[in-house]
């Protein structure tokens, strides 16, 4: 990876993808969007479109196809863990080059799949913490004061292009603990939200002892799974977390679009099950949110 300005692919380019993308984009880089056609044109004609309180409003030029057709320095996958495979057909391995391909996808079964797919040692577990949505094709609102970035690896440069286009990155060195810290905070924040259709503010406090059961349950889990989690640390999070804030399984139900309740819940409860850790609370909220959702898991 050079000095110059990065060629960085967003497969995805939704309310991550295209945060991500505007931000990049208005930072001189040179960010291609890969998307359906109908998204792809409009990308090409107005661009990226970003409605921030942290960043204020942009309009960032970018390029969009339906397909990757050249090496890049970067992949950035940013879709929803349901439209994960049919994304990955965008990108063929052999016109990936020797891009370090980042996901940032919820739960943790999506990394298998990708490096099945591509060359393991170019993909990098990454996380990301940020209340960003797509209104409409282009189109990206970013309501969280923050945008968190975590990496599994020491990308020393690539992290400092990232903050220097306004993000927070950090570099971790373990990668099953840095995945568990955001699920045992976005599992039980997806769960409770999404069953009480409700935002973070109402969850914490007319519903505060299920969230502290549901957090003594995952966080066990997660221990049990080699992480340092702990239940005051995340409920710490939760009351720090804006009272508004919702969670993007909570407005894909809102709007009807199918949950990425298999990649969250379903992620939980499969580690449960190895390590043998009872999680009847969790369980019943996935059943319960599937129910309403019409969803297998």
């Amino acid at each position: 990876m050079t000095t110059s300005a990065l060629t960085v692919a967003v497969l995805g380019p939704g309310g991550i993808g295209g945060l991500i993308g505007a931000l990049l984009a208005r930072d001189g880089h040179r960010v291609v969007c890969l998307a359906g056609e109908e998204t792809a044109a409009v990308l090409r004609r107005d661009g990226l479109r970003l409605e921030s309180t942290r960043y204020g409003e942009c309009a960032a030029a970018v390029e969009a196809d339906t397909r990757l057709r050249e090496p890049v320095d970067v992949l950035l996958v940013t879709v929803k863990q349901t439209s994960l495979a049919a994304a990955l057909d965008r990108v063929t391995p052999d016109v990936l080059g020797n891009a370090v391909v980042i996901p940032l996808l919820n739960g943790l079964d999506h990394l298998a799949v990708i490096r099945g797919r591509y060359p393991a040692g170019q993909v990098v577990a990454g996380t990301i913490r940020v209340e960003a949505t797509r209104t409409s094709p282009g189109r990206i609102v970013h309501t969280s004061p923050f945008a968190d970035i975590e990496l599994a690896a020491s990308l020393d440069e690539l992290a400092d292009r990232l903050r220097h286009s306004g993000l927070g990155v950090s570099l971790r060195d373990d990668e099953t603990a840095m995945l568990w810290d955001k699920l045992v905070f976005l599992a039980p924040f997806a769960l409770l939200t999404t069953r009480h259709r409700t935002d973070v503010g109402t969850v914490r406090t007319e519903h505060r002892p299920e969230l502290l059961a549901v957090l003594d349950e995952i966080t066990a889990v997660a221990r049990a799974a080699g992480a340092a989690a702990t239940t005051d640390a995340v409920l710490s999070f939760f009351d720090r977390a804006p009272q508004s804030m919702k969670s993007s399984m909570q407005r894909d139900a809102e709007a009807g679009r199918p949950l990425e309740l298999d990649a969250i819940g379903g992620a939980v409860l499969r580690a449960a099950t190895v390590h043998g850790v009872g999680t009847p609370i969790t369980a019943r909220l996935v059943g319960e949110v599937a129910r309403a959702a019409h969803q297998d898991v």
